[in-house]
């Protein structure tokens, strides 16, 4: 019997700690430490409207925005996850022509690997330097601004990643610069 009520003791104690101290402790401290992506890094517009997170992918479709990595999950946050599909799927294959075809690319342009297969996720909101100046032409286009303008907000949206020597190349929200992009049009 003593047992018992020892080991009911150290179940219920276990219980308070991990599930109320101890994430109670971590989330006070990310509160002090991080108090902006504390709520999930939101983008906040002017009139107060949360627009998106710095964090999650939007899909992009009309020609007059920069268009986000493709998602194997629809960029539905409550289901992130890859296609789980092989380099030899035709599905992929399909999927690839298709955005190639949109993107409207000068004759023997390659087009960047970023553009047209899904992040692991399915919910990465940035793209290369590269992917981004390589819409460049499409958005002045449907925007009627100059490529060069475009080329110059890219190049003030850009961020360097944490260890970039390690192969990691300069990355650009796809949500901020199209918000930038409206912004500028206004």
């Amino acid at each position: 019997m003593n047992y018992l009520v020892s080991s009911l003791r150290l179940c219920v104690l276990s219980l308070i700690v991990c599930s109320a101290a101890y994430p109670a402790v971590i989330l006070g401290f990310a509160c002090v430490a991080a108090p902006e992506a504390r709520h999930g890094s939101l983008i906040v517009s002017a009139d107060g409207t949360i627009v998106g997170s710095t964090l999650l992918a939007q899909s992009f479709s009309r020609p007059e925005y920069f268009w986000p990595r493709p998602s194997a999950v629809d960029y539905s946050a409550s289901a992130s996850g890859g296609s789980n599909l092989s380099p030899a799927n035709r599905l992929i294959t399909e999927r690839a022509s298709e955005i190639i075809g949109r993107l409207r690319l000068a004759e023997g342009e390659l087009v960047t690997a970023d553009l047209v297969t899904t992040s692991g996720s399915g919910l990465d909101p940035h793209i290369t330097v590269e992917s981004a100046t390589m819409q460049a032409g499409r958005v002045a286009d449907a925007r009627r601004v100059s490529t060069e303008d475009l080329i110059q907000l890219i190049g003030e949206t850009r961020y360097q990643p944490v260890f970039p020597g390690f192969g990691a190349e300069p990355l650009v929200n796809v949500l901020e610069l199209n918000l930038k992009l409206d912004h500028l049009s206004k």
